[in-house]
């Protein structure tokens, strides 16, 4: 129990004992089986006794709510889905106007849920500044993606340009060049929102059975080390922890992310910086970079996890020093004020990726599966709507949740996209990590000659296209 509040800053701030559930001591029969106390399991558990007060849902997790991704993640609650312009650029303008307005809502709809069951999560709906902030390239790619929102229909509610000017009302970065701003972004404690869902759920009439480790699981059944539960539908909601549940890890592996955390900052220092409505921010970097205020007035700011070999999950996430350093060394570039502060609080977590970075929902009818997952780290909001299209798969429902292009319909579990197998994966990793240090190096660098500077972000944006393309990486 010590170890579950050591997960992150989140969990060590809850005033909970965090006591454990019981264990799962027998075998039992259900309607519903849900694998996993994360965010999308206790999203879809919710909204399916929301809707079917009669189903008799079990919920088994191997170590506690909040242990996994949900307790450990930046706390940027997005209205967004990873590879969204791709999946919904095809689409009839109407429908594609639709279906951004259902991503939109992801945060109203949680702030919705929140307000009705009492979770306080400390929601702040501030939007998020896509910063330009280091080299003047990331002002001219600000500026194309700006371009692309407009060729989908999206206009200045949804997306606006900022200038150096406008963003330092809202943030004060070292060297701005522009800012994105969206509102469609609020920051949250995510482990409140987990722990808090649990509790929902389980007066919903739930059962969740804790320290429960899956030892296999096949279409009408899950196994635990003391028990059984046998259901009508399996739900495997366990994201960055598929490859530890054959077959899903050939089709969703396991990164990392990292993230450090500041002792609070005084008044006056915050003065200097800004973030005083809740917003979320990002260096407009391929290496992604993450930050937000927490309410006890920390800077939380994550950046560059890594892969290992066969998506091996990584389970030691007490940061080595050089990790710790190279995240303070980042957020110092940003607000040199804060280069010698002190970092109380350092973790990370596992994240599930899908093939081609295209999370997917799916309805396999025949096995009677039903899963949502390969959010890219993107699940705290998208889990969200994954747990409101698996109650709707689930109930036979033909709606706008189950019409999107995200959502396969009734295909089987192993129609979803694979992963190549090592060590394609590993090599295409690094060779793409590797073209985004060099880029982010040269880039940074105002001294590097102009044809340098063409030739990394070339690399690196080849690189990043065959990433997220539906060819092989060999």
């Amino acid at each position: 129990m010590a170890g579950w509040r050591g997960v992150s800053l989140w969990m060590e701030q809850l005033g909970e004992a965090l006591a454990p559930r019981p264990a799962l001591q027998q075998d039992l029969h259900a309607d519903v089986v849900i694998i996993g106390a994360g965010y999308s399991g206790l999203w879809a558990a919710y909204y399916l006794k929301q809707q079917a007060p009669h189903l008799n849902i079990v919920i088994v997790e191997a170590q506690t709510a909040g242990f996994g991704a949900s307790g450990r993640n930046g706390g940027w609650l997005m209205g967004n889905l990873l590879g969204e312009d791709r999946l919904l650029g095809p689409l009839p303008a109407a429908q594609r106007h639709a279906s951004y307005q259902l991503l939109h809502g992801i945060p109203d709809e949680v702030a919705r849920v929140c307000q009705l069951e009492g979770i306080d999560c400390e929601l702040r709906k501030g939007g998020v500044l896509y910063c330009a902030a280091r080299y003047p390239e990331q002002a001219r790619r600000l500026r194309e993606q700006l371009d692309a929102a407009r060729a989908q229909g999206l206009g200045e509610d949804d997306y606006r340009w900022l200038s150096p000017q406008a963003l330092r009302q809202q943030l004060n970065v070292a060297q701005a060049y522009g800012a994105l701003y969206s509102p469609h972004c609020a920051t949250i404690q995510p482990a409140r929102l987990v722990r808090g869902l649990a509790d929902v759920v389980e007066r919903m009439g739930v059962r969740i059975f804790e320290q429960s480790a899956v030892l296999d699981w096949r279409p009408g059944q899950v196994r635990t080390e003391h028990g059984r539960v046998h259901a009508d539908w399996v739900v495997p909601a366990v994201e960055g922890y598929a490859s530890a549940l054959p077959p899903l890890g050939k089709h969703q592996l396991a990164a990392q992310s990292l993230i450090v955390a500041t002792e609070p900052l005084p008044a006056s220092t915050w003065a200097e910086i800004g973030l005083d409505r809740g917003q979320a921010f990002s260096e407009n970097s391929r290496q992604v970079t993450y930050g937000q205020r927490s309410r006890d007035d920390r800077l939380v700011f994550g950046a560059r996890g890594g892969y290992r070999f066969g998506g091996r999950l990584r389970s030691d996430f007490n940061l080595s020093q050089a990790e710790r350093a190279l995240r303070q060394h980042l957020f110092s570039e940003l607000f040199p004020v804060l280069r010698h502060v002190r970092l109380t609080h350092a973790w990370g977590g596992n994240l599930g990726v899908a093939r081609r970075f295209h999370p997917h929902m799916l309805a396999d009818r025949r096995q009677h599966i039903v899963l949502a997952g390969g959010y890219g780290g993107e699940g705290v909001g998208a889990s969200n709507l994954g747990g409101r299209t698996v109650a709707a798969l689930i109930l036979g429902q033909d709606n706008e949740l189950t019409r999107q292009p995200w959502v396969l319909g009734d295909r089987p579990l192993d129609s979803l996209p694979r992963w190549e197998p090592e060590p394609l994966r590993w090599l295409g990793y690094n060779a793409i990590i590797q073209s985004f240090v060099h880029e982010d190096r040269v880039l940074a660098n105002p001294h590097a000659p102009r044809w340098r500077r063409q030739i990394a972000e070339g690399l690196a944006g080849c690189m990043e296209r065959l990433m997220k393309s539906k060819e092989p990486f060999a």
